[in-house]
């Protein structure tokens, strides 16, 4: 096409060119001007790479001119791209020094080498051209499910044809063991467009929770509409999934919106989805509520739930244990995904069990250490005191409110805790000493003797040992399972303004020692002077 294209008459140019844009969807303009630089190109490669050659073609009547350029200068340096006052007015009359004078050439008959590099350059022209049309095309499709036939399949990577573009659907997220075949037709998220060095990227799904949504949508009127909301998705591909909907419409059960007419609507995604088995379940502002919901078929007893950790402990009947785990933790684990806590499950007896160990470990604790009959230790277990520190610092009054006690018992208590808790914290400070903490760590406010042994057992020993460290590593972030570093003092309910305040006051005497270098710098300077 291209060695035709730059031997052809004018009118065949310009049909040459007509024809590419529309083929391939892109401006005009953009073939004309790779057609210039292919016939620029081929005539340097004719005169001299080493001169400044032009073409340009018109786009109405295809007339092709070119011509090189020359800069007049008194005395020429480079002989192809500089020329003499005196030689350039020969060329045009009104030329003078510094100015630039065009030098028409005659038109240029390829050979079979040029012209294959002329068509070479007019193909990465346009391909060039098409690749930024296709990703102007497809950029604000992000998030958008299209259609389009398996081309080939590349390393398990399946590449799908969208007509005037390509996509492809990377191995992690196909649905596993669907069985595509080239020609194929398919539906597929569109996760991402990129530009990368070989070109644009569209990148395409089939097992984001997002392509779910969007066939839900396709479906059901409603979430179109926006009268029902999906508001969160788990998915297992493939195999099972969890979605959490809601209703803003009184008079619309969500769950049986999305469900359909026997089941009708529900069937149309799980039939694209490979037979994926999809729960539909009621959303609800109350995380105790959802999480019931989402363990659903299994019969949940009792749900504790944990802020701090972001964990939610949740107990069931002996009988529903397997249920609610599910097969392979699959029920558990999307539960959990769906819900965004991590769920620890418990059989009743288990729970009964633990709490039992609680109970006796907590009062042979309050026994041995206030020095209590087993009754009144078992008394102040049962009424929710888990740690010496919530007996001590009690409104006196609350604590002798208690059936069993009075205002003298409640004063003898309190006593004995605050007694016992500054022996704990003798032990530690002893502890501490042993484990090589310096002193002046321990002056640090917020500090308690036992934060100060834990930081000993790992390795923190000093102002220095201390200032080094990151909040995440003297706390810890987020949740346990996602990856992050628990953090030394994890465990002591301490904020990230309090961690980052001890963090600085342990780096505070390397400001002084600099204030002290400055100053120590500024005498000698002085003395210097006085000499």
């Amino acid at each position: 096409m291209a060695s035709s294209a730059v031997t052809a008459n004018r009118a065949e140019l310009l049909a040459i060119a007509d024809a590419v844009a529309r083929e391939k969807s892109i401006d005009r303009m953009i073939v004309i001007e790779a057609m210039e630089e292919a016939i620029q190109k081929g005539a340097r490669a004719k005169y001299g790479q080493e001169n400044d050659i032009r073409a340009k073609m018109d786009p109405n009547t295809g007339e092709v001119r070119l011509w090189r350029v020359l800069e007049v200068v008194e005395a020429p340096e480079e002989p192809f791209t500089q020329v003499t006052l005196e030689k350039a007015r020969k060329i045009d009359p009104e030329a003078a020094l510094g100015s630039l004078v065009i030098d028409p050439l005659p038109p240029i008959e390829f050979g079979r080498i040029a012209a294959q590099a002329a068509k070479q350059t007019i193909v990465q022209k346009v391909r060039d051209a098409e690749r930024e049309r296709q990703f102007e095309e497809f950029k604000d499709r992000i998030g958008e499910i299209t259609t389009g036939i398996v081309k080939r399949v590349e390393f398990g990577h399946i590449v799908v044809d969208l007509g005037r573009a390509e996509g492809v659907i990377r191995r992690d997220e196909q649905i596993p063991r669907e069985n595509l075949r080239v020609g194929d037709r398919v539906r597929c998220y569109i996760k991402d467009v990129r530009r990368e060095p070989r070109g644009p990227q569209i990148f395409l799904s089939r097992s984001a929770g997002e392509f779910m949504k969007k066939l839900f949508a396709q479906e059901v009127p409603e979430i179109y509409d926006g009268i029902i909301e999906i508001k969160s998705v788990a998915r297992d591909p493939g195999s099972r999934a969890k979605i959490g909907v809601i209703s803003y419409d009184g008079s619309i059960d969500p769950v049986g919106a999305c469900v359909g007419m026997k089941g009708s609507r529900v069937q149309a995604v799980v039939q694209e989805l490979q037979g994926e088995k999809i729960d539909i379940i009621p959303w609800s502002e109350d995380t105790a509520t959802f999480v019931v919901n989402a363990l659903q078929p299994a019969e949940v007893a009792k749900v504790v739930i944990d802020e701090d950790e972001n964990r939610i402990e949740v107990v069931v009947p002996d009988d529903q244990l397997s249920l609610a785990i599910g097969r392979r933790g699959q029920n558990v684990r999307l539960a959990s995904q769906i819900s965004g806590h991590q769920i620890d499950i418990l059989t009743e007896d288990e729970e009964s069990e633990r709490r039992q160990k609680e109970f006796t470990e907590r009062s042979e604790m309050f026994l041995e250490e206030l020095e209590l009959d087993e009754t009144l230790s078992q008394l102040l277990v049962a009424e929710g005191f888990a740690e010496l520190e919530e007996v001590a610092y009690i409104e006196r009054d609350e604590l002798a409110a208690i059936e069993g006690l009075d205002e003298e018992i409640a004063e003898e208590l309190q006593s004995r805790a605050h007694e016992a808790l500054e022996r704990r914290e003798a032990n530690y400070r002893e502890k501490r000493r042993e484990l090589g903490v310096s002193d002046d760590l321990a002056e640090i406010d917020g500090l308690t003797e036992k934060m100060l042994v834990t930081l000993g057992e790992n390795g923190i020993k000093t102002l220095d040992d201390l200032g080094d460290l990151a909040t995440d590593e003297l706390i810890g972030r987020g949740s346990r399972n996602a990856g992050i570093p628990e953090g030394f003092l994890r465990g002591y309910d301490l904020s990230e303004e309090d961690a980052n305040r001890m963090i600085m006051a342990a780096r505070a005497h390397w400001f002084d020692d600099e204030e002290e270098d400055t100053s120590s710098s500024e005498e000698v300077a002085h003395a210097d002077s006085d000499q």
